[in-house]
Formats: C-alpha cells, sequence, structure tokens
C-alpha cells in the first residue's frame, strides 16, 4: 500500500506538470504507518539456551566441533562467515583474544575470548579436529576432510541442534544466537553503545533495537496515560 501510494503521488505531480488539477487526488492518499522494527528482536530464553548448549554430544568429535561454533556464535556474537573464516592463528591463547579479519565493516578487529569459548575451543582443537594441514580452524570431518567448514554446514549443524532440543519449529539459522548474546548483555545491563560495539554494527540505529528489549526500563521512562484512573 506504501509504495502504491508513492507512485500515485509521483504521477498526480506529473499529471500536474501537464496542467491538470490533482491537489485534491494528491490530498486524498493516505498515509501508510511504516512500524520499523515493531517486532521484539528473536531471542532464546534462559531454558531454552541451556536446552540447546545440552544438544550437543561433546564426547563426540563433530559434536565437539559444532558445540565450539556454538560458542562462538553466542558468546562472541559471530556471524556465519565470520566463524568460517576463522583460522588457527586467529587465536591468541596468552592474551586471551580472538582476531576477525574479514567482516562487513572490512576492519581487523580483536575480541576478548570468554573462559567457556575458550574451552570449548581448546577440547575441539586437542580432542575433536581432523588430522589435517589446512590452517581453518573448523574443518570438515568428512571427505574431503582438508578443506573448511563453509557457511552453509554451519547452518546446517546449528538447526540439526535445534532440532535435537525440539526448538526448530521456533528457530533457525545462526542469527538467533547474535541476537540472543545481545539481548543477555542488555538484560545484563550494557549500554546500547556496548552493544554496538560488541556486535561490530558500524550505526547505532542497528543496534537500538535491543533497548525495546528492557521493558522495566522503558516503563520508567513512558509517560502517564493520560485516560489513566488517579
Amino acid at each position: 500500500m506504501r509504495a502504491t501510494c508513492t507512485s500515485l503521488r509521483s504521477y498526480f505531480r506529473y499529471r500536474a506538470l501537464l496542467g491538470e488539477a490533482t491537489a485534491c487526488l494528491s490530498a486524498g492518499l493516505p498515509r501508510i504507518a511504516d512500524w520499523r522494527q515493531r517486532n521484539l528482536p528473536k531471542a532464546l530464553s534462559d531454558a531454552e539456551l541451556a536446552a540447546f548448549l545440552a544438544a550437543f554430544d561433546c564426547s563426540d568429535p563433530v559434536g565437539q566441533r559444532d558445540y565450539a561454533i556454538a560458542r562462538c556464535l553466542l558468546d562472541l556474537g559471530l556471524r556465519g562467515h565470520e566463524v568460517a573464516e576463522l583460522t588457527l592463528a586467529s587465536i591468541n591463547w596468552r592474551e586471551a583474544s580472538l582476531t576477525i579479519c574479514s567482516n562487513k565493516s572490512q576492519r581487523v578487529q580483536r575480541l576478548p575470548l570468554p573462559a567457556s569459548t575458550g574451552a570449548a575451543l581448546a577440547q575441539y582443537l586437542r580432542q575433536g579436529r581432523p588430522q589435517t594441514a589446512n590452517r581453518a580452524l573448523f574443518v570438515r570431518h568428512r571427505a574431503p576432510a582438508d578443506k573448511p567448514l563453509g557457511v552453509p554446514a554451519i547452518r546446517n549443524a546449528m538447526n540439526r541442534a535445534f532440532v535435537r532440543c525440539g526448538l526448530r519449529d521456533r528457530f533457525c539459522n545462526t542469527h538467533v544466537l547474535r541476537r540472543t548474546m545481545a539481548t543477555r548483555l542488555q538484560r545484563a545491563g550494557a549500554s546500547v553503545k556496548e552493544i554496538a560495539d560488541l556486535l561490530r554494527h558500524r550505526s547505532l540505529d542497528v543496534a537500538s533495537a535491543y533497548a525495546r528489549v528492557d521493558v522495566e526500563g522503558l516503563r520508567a521512562a513512558a509517560l502517564p496515560w493520560p485516560g489513566e484512573q488517579p
């Protein structure tokens, strides 16, 4: 409807240039509301997150790899392609940091490596990662085993975990894990600026969606309803 009204206004302006009276027609077109970000960001609850993390079999090499990927997505808010492009050199164990060299901003960024993420990565590297000369952090476990894991494979691994924990009808893909990380940060008291920095957003407008998750804070900022009874 918004696109139709915009097209009609343009057409009426064109007809006005030809000398026709179209002001009344233009005034009769409605203004269609554009409610940006009208829905809250979809994120996992604490119970759903616990069930999701428990869906990985960490006694199996593939399970160790997929669990380490899940921790990168959840703890660091990485995008799928950022996980796929991690290498062994991306991790600085002495400084407990992770370097991302390829992202939307085309900048090299270093992130702190949480203990839970580091423990999952260390277990995978020691026990689960196949013997290969490939320097990619996450590699295939099936032939050809010397190839890095691609974004579709990462997405499918997370979707299989959602199936195992019974959440496939509500969640899919990897971006919901990134949103879960941002939502948990907001509830822990992080500011929009801090969330934007950790998610590596160039604009605060993108991260401002998570300000709407703080329902209690919004209640405190809301003005009294005019029809409210004293």
